[in-house]
C-alpha cells in the first residue's frame, strides 16, 4: 500500500509548535515509508482565515525545511466538491434540511443540562424530506443510532465510541458553506489519505468524520492521534508559557534541526539517544513508539540541544543562520571576517544565534563606549605604554594570523616582565570594548589589522585623556 499523510492546518494564527510537531511526525512517517506527505490549508473558516496567518505557516514550514510532495492546497478552493458531496449525501438519505432556530437550539440545550443530560441535538427534523425554500436551514449528518464506532489508533489503541452518544452534527451552514467535518473528510477521501496523524483534540471528531466516510463508501484511513504538549505547571501549551511560534523560535536564535530534533522527542523515544539527525529520525521514527501521554515542553532541555547543534554542525550552515541575526542589528556581514570564521570562535560559548550575533558586532562596526567596570579593571596606570608598545609591535607583522600575532604577545610579556593577562586583557578591551571574546589571536585575526591598529589609538587616548 502507497502511504499517504497530511498536514492540515487552519490559517486563523502562526505555525505554533503543537502543529509542526504533527506536521514533523506525519512528514517523518511518509518518509521512512516512501510515501508522500501533503500541506492543505484548512482556511474555510472565512471570519477568522488570513493571508498573514497562510504565509506564516508556509514560512515555518520552510524554515524546518518539512517539504511537501504536493500542495499547499486550499480548501476554499474546492466548495463545488464539497457542495457536490453535501447533496450526495441527501439524495442517498444520509443527511437532510434542518430548520430548527439558534433559539430553539439553546432553549433544548438549556433544558438538557438542567435536566443532566449531555447536550445535543434531538434529531427533530431527522425524518423531514425535500427543501423548503423559504425557510432558512442547514444541512446535517444522519448519524447512525445503533451499534459503534471503533477507531484502532496507532498511539492510542482502540477506542470504541457507541453512535448514541453522537448527535446529527450540521455539515453545510445555512449560507450553504460546508463545516469542518464535512471538507475534512471529503478532502481525506479525494487525496487518498492512508495516515491521518493529528493531534488527540481531534479524537471527538474521528467517529463522525468515520461514519461520513462509511456512509460515502470511502475506505477508511489509519488514525493516530498524538498526545498533548504541556507547558511547565501542567497545563496546556499556550503563549503564556512563552515561545510557541515556530517563527518565534528562528527569531530568538534557535536553529531549525534543534527545533525538529526536540520536537520529535516530545512523545517519541528511540532507546536513551537525545541527538538525532534527520537521517536518523526517518530512520528510526515509528507510531508503535509514541508515548500515549501528554509531554511537556521545557525550554531549558531545548536551550542545551540549541547549544549542541551549534557547537557541532557544520560550520558553513550555522553561519548561513547566523547572518540573518546579524543583518538584524543593522550589519551586512559582508563588511567584516568571513561569518564561518566568527562561527568557529563564538560557537563554544553561545547557546542561541542571538547570542553570538550580540557578541559578533565588534568583528563588524565600532562601538561607541567600553564597558565601565572592565575599563576600570584594566585601564590601569602604565596600560597605556603598554598598548602602545603593543601597537607598534604589531603594526610590524606581515602575517596577520593567529600563530605570529599570538607570538606579539607572548615576547612583549616577557619582555616586560608582566603575565599574559596583564597584556592580553588590556588589549581586549580596547579593541572589543569589554573583557569577554574568543582567544585574543582569534579576535585580532578577526577583526583585521587596520580596526585592530586604529582602536589601540583610541584606547591609548582615552587611557591618557582619564589621567
Amino acid at each position: 500500500m502507497s502511504i499517504t499523510t497530511r498536514f492540515a492546518p487552519s490559517p486563523t494564527g502562526y505555525l505554533h509548535v503543537g502543529g509542526a510537531r504533527t506536521a514533523l511526525f506525519s512528514w517523518l512517517y511518509a518518509r521512512k515509508h516512501g510515501g508522500k506527505f501533503i500541506l492543505r490549508i484548512e482556511d474555510t473558516d472565512l471570519e477568522r482565515s488570513t493571508q498573514e496567518s497562510v504565509n506564516a505557516i508556509l514560512e515555518g514550514m520552510a524554515w524546518l525545511g518539512l517539504d511537501y510532495d504536493e500542495g499547499p492546497y486550499y480548501q476554499t478552493h474546492h466548495f463545488d466538491r464539497y457542495k457536490e458531496i453535501i447533496q450526495q449525501l441527501i439524495a442517498q438519505g444520509d443527511a437532510y434540511y434542518c430548520y430548527c432556530s439558534k433559539d430553539e437550539l439553546e432553549q433544548l440545550r438549556t433544558e438538557q443540562m438542567a435536566n443532566k443530560e449531555k447536550p445535543r441535538y434531538n434529531g427533530k427534523c431527522r425524518e423531514l424530506t425535500g427543501l423548503e425554500e423559504s425557510r432558512e436551514a442547514v444541512v446535517r449528518f444522519k448519524n447512525p443510532i445503533d451499534g459503534v464506532v471503533t477507531i484502532e489508533d496507532l498511539v492510542k489503541g482502540d477506542i470504541v465510541v457507541a453512535n448514541k452518544e453522537l448527535d446529527d452534527l450540521i455539515i453545510a451552514r445555512a449560507d450553504g458553506s460546508p463545516t469542518y467535518n464535512l471538507t475534512v473528510v471529503v478532502d481525506d477521501m479525494d487525496m487518498k489519505v492512508t495516515h491521518v496523524i493529528r493531534g488527540d483534540d481531534h479524537i471527538n471528531n474521528t467517529p463522525r468524520q468515520m461514519n461520513i466516510l462509511k456512509a460515502l463508501g470511502a475506505e477508511l484511513p489509519k488514525y493516530a492521534h498524538l498526545p498533548m504538549i504541556l507547558g511547565s505547571d501542567g497545563a496546556r501549551l499556550s503563549k503564556r508559557h512563552g515561545a510557541v511560534s515556530v517563527m518565534q523560535f528562528r527569531d530568538d536564535g534557535y536553529l531549525p534541526e534543534a527545533l525538529l530534533n526536540y520536537l520529535v522527542r516530545l512523545g517519541w523515544s528511540h532507546g536513551d539517544q537525545e541527538i538525532f539527525s534527520l537521517d536518523e529520525m526517518v530512520e528510526y521514527f515509528e507510531l508503535d513508539d509514541v508515548n500515549v501521554s501528554a509531554s511537556t515542553f521545557n525550554m531549558e532541555k531545548l536551550l542545551w540541544l540549541n547549544h549542541q547543534y551549534i557547537m557541532n554542525s557544520d560550520p558553513v550552515h550555522v553561519a548561513r543562520h547566523l547572518s540573518w541575526h546579524i543583518g538584524q542589528l543593522g550589519i551586512d556581514p559582508v563588511q567584516g571576517p568571513d561569518l564561518v570564521d566568527v562561527v568557529k570562535a563564538q560557537r563554544e560559548r553561545s547557546k542561541t544565534l542571538v547570542e553570538m550575533a550580540a557578541a559578533s558586532v565588534y568583528f563588524y562596526k565600532e562601538f561607541d563606549s567600553y564597558d565601565e567596570k572592565a575599563a576600570k579593571k584594566n585601564f590601569t596606570v602604565g596600560s597605556d605604554d603598554v598598548l602602545e608598545q603593543l601597537h607598534a609591535k604589531l603594526a610590524e607583522v606581515k602575517s596577520w594570523s593567529a600563530e605570529p600575532l599570538h607570538q606579539v604577545i607572548v615576547d612583549l610579556a616577557e619582555a616586560l616582565g608582566l603575565n599574559m593577562g596583564k597584556v592580553a586583557q588590556p588589549l581586549r578591551v580596547a579593541v572589543c570594548g569589554s573583557a569577554v571574546s574568543p582567544a585574543i589571536d582569534i579576535t585580532l585575526t578577526l577583526i583585521g589589522r587596520e580596526k585592530t591598529l586604529a582602536r589601540l589609538e583610541r584606547a591609548i587616548n582615552y587611557i591618557r585623556d582619564q589621567k
